[in-house]
């Protein structure tokens, strides 16, 4: 299959240079000076047996060049979901032939956006369930093998996954995009928001009693609205989703331990996402797309949805520069006050 990449991200890279190193057509979309450093050097992939090198790789600087090399079987976007409509808008100014797109995007809505774009045949949701971390330009490290989750009903879901599989990425085929999505939404939502507004970890965050009560009604409030749309949860590569919705229902003495355990002390320093965002002022975070999706969705439906509307608010004010950053540092009982 002939891969096209927006972007030599973390996902990006992981997924494009093992696609490339089991012999795919694989070619990058970056930026002159990006692109100019992969081509000299390819890409380092480090797993925990072993390190690749993958220099069988195309690289351009613009979209123009690299839909001029056309046509591919598959683009793929693995970039930050408000940078969606951007990276079509880019394509089809080119006047070429857009591929398929598989998104491997956090968020329930970046495949509507596609969709709208190109047409419904024209996008494949995709998720990807294993960690990684790019330490530097065309380098990443898999820090936890998963897999990859790709949405049946499409014509090329199966050549995909046997694809994904041939490269070692443990490719998953899965009936309903929906659950599918909406399930890796829920294992986003932990942690992610209320640890960029409280400037505390994860484990703290579920260790902490007030906090602990935040993030449960988080992920209740997803639950609902996931049962008023008809999404079921469902396990991604790797991942027991089904335990951690499970827990929500728990009594708190059985689940705040477990999940202090599971979803805290695993990530050890590494701090989520929206906090890296947040706290290394970068001006803006995915927010609006994982709890704004859940409040939109939620309100669409009749299900109520406060609390992932006020850390979807709250954290959108701060990245704004609209509220001081330290305004609830440490303070999870004056964001509970706020509902």
């Amino acid at each position: 299959m002939r891969f096209l990449f927006l972007g030599a991200g973390a996902i990006g890279t992981y997924v494009g240079g093992s696609l490339a190193a089991a012999g795919e057509d694989v070619t990058f979309i970056e930026r002159p000076e990006t692109a100019a450093l992969i081509a000299e050097h390819g890409l380092r992939i480090r797993t925990a047996d072993r390190t690749q090198v993958v220099t069988e790789v195309t690289v351009h600087g613009t979209a123009a060049e690299a839909l001029a090399a056309g046509p591919y079987d598959i683009g793929v976007f693995a970039l930050k979901s408000f940078d969606t409509g951007t990276a079509l808008a880019e394509l089809l100014a080119t006047g070429h032939d857009v591929p398929t797109i598989l998104s491997l995007q956090n968020g329930v809505d970046n495949e509507a956006t596609i969709a709208a774009a190109l047409g419904a045949d024209r996008v494949l949701a995709g998720t990807v369930a294993t960690a990684v971390s790019k330490p530097g330009v065309g380098e990443v490290v898999e820090e936890k093998h998963r897999g990859i989750g790709v949405a049946l009903g499409h014509r090329l879901s199966e050549e995909l996954v046997a694809a994904l599989d041939r490269a070692g990425l443990s490719g998953k085929p899965f009936a309903d995009a929906g659950s599918m999505k909406w399930s890796k939404l829920l294992t986003n939502l932990t942690g992610n928001a209320t640890s960029a507004i409280l400037d505390r970890s994860v484990a703290e965050l579920f260790a902490d009693k007030s906090s602990y009560g935040i993030e449960v009604a988080v992920l209740r409030e997803c639950l609902a609205v996931m049962k008023a749309l008809g999404h079921r949860v469902v396990d991604l590569p790797g991942t027991p989703v089904r335990a951690l919705a499970l827990a929500t229902r728990l009594p708190r003495f059985i689940a705040q331990p477990a999940l202090t355990r599971a979803l805290g002390a695993g990530r050890g320093d590494k701090m989520p996402s929206f906090h890296i965002d947040l706290h290394g002022g970068r001006g803006r975070t995915e927010v609006s797309f994982l709890n704004g999706a859940v409040a939109r969705h939620g309100e669409a439906a009749g299900v109520p949805t406060p609390v992932n509307a006020l850390l979807t608010s709250t954290l959108e004010a701060l990245s704004a520069g609209d509220l001081p950053i330290d305004t609830y540092r440490h303070d999870p009982d004056a964001l509970l006050a706020r509902l």
